[in-house]
């Protein structure tokens, strides 16, 4: 009797009307929806003010037809209704309103909803961070987080495989570019091996994250379009992170042998150095031209 009574005193009772978190949250998510749509002037979206607009910035229904999604439902969305908003809608709602890394950083924290799109900017790439990727040419070097998004990289790695800096930010991911990128592709030597190790690994790291947005989402893109990675996902194969020769067929001086290595930044997970050394005396020779190469491009 005693242990019942001393539970009902710990648990916390809250008053009658108060908001529970997910209820503060909502409101807030709403009043920032409605803060962003009213500073956004029409003509920023490619839209006409008109004569008789008394609204300050965006309707509700310009902001559901940006975003593509229905009046009504954006609507409860500023009311702060119970209704849930998937990844996609908070996405294009972050597009609509034009919102700054920080600003769709918040959107998304209010939703309760991780941000599946690869961040362009990220806490580990620092500026010192930069100067290592630097300093390590002219082998080639990356910075990537374990769902392989391409965070930073140096020249000679913008150029080992592909033009990396003519490839939109959402699309450096290697698992993407393995997959999809026919220039990406053609500068794999053991291409096919290579995709299937590939796959074998994106399963093996996605098993600690099986059920966050930004993961399921990349991984339905794969499979939508890729037959060569359904396929291959299809095996249930698993293999760790290791050292590996690796041949490409550069664009620019040939045939490069290297010797692939992961500096990882934190113990064994997250986000890791990629660096590529060459594994004979030619390979040294061609890197050492391709980052002269590399480094005319960029004056």
């Amino acid at each position: 009797m005693e242990g019942m009574v001393t539970m009902a005193q710990e648990t916390p009772v809250r008053a009658p009307g108060a908001l529970s978190d997910t209820d503060v949250r909502r409101h807030e998510l709403a009043a920032f929806l409605r803060s962003r749509r009213e500073r956004i002037a029409p003509e920023q979206v490619g839209l006409p003010r008109g004569r008789r607009r008394r609204t300050p910035g965006l309707r509700r229904e310009e902001v559901a037809q940006l975003s593509a999604v229905g009046v009504t439902w954006y609507t409860w969305l500023e009311q702060a209704r119970d209704i849930q908003v998937s990844v996609q809608v908070l996405d294009a709602l972050a597009r609509a309103l034009l919102l700054d890394p920080g600003e769709r950083a918040h959107l998304f924290q209010l939703a309760g909803a991780a941000d599946p799109t690869p961040a362009t900017t990220c806490p580990s790439v620092t500026p010192a961070m930069r100067a290592v990727l630097e300093q390590v040419e002219p082998f080639p070097a990356c910075l990537q987080n374990s769902r392989y998004d391409i965070l930073a990289y140096n020249r000679t790695y913008g150029l080992l495989l592909c033009d990396l800096d003519t490839v939109p930010p959402e699309d450096r991911n290697c698992m993407v570019l393995s997959y999809t990128h026919p220039g990406w592709q053609s500068s794999i030597v053991h291409l096919e091996e290579t995709q299937r190790l590939m796959a074998a690994r994106f399963r093996a790291a996605m098993a600690g994250h099986l059920t966050e947005p930004a993961w399921k989402m990349l991984l339905k893109r794969l499979r939508t379009e890729s037959p060569q990675f359904r396929a291959a996902w299809d095996r249930h194969e698993v293999v760790a992170h290791r050292t590996k020769r690796k041949e490409f067929l550069n664009p620019h001086v040939g045939r490069i042998t290297v010797d692939h290595t992961d500096l990882w930044l934190t113990p064994g997970v997250g986000p890791r150095i990629v660096t590529y050394v060459p594994a004979d005396a030619e390979s040294r020779e061609r890197l050492k031209e391709l980052q002269v190469i590399a480094s005319a491009r960029h004056g």
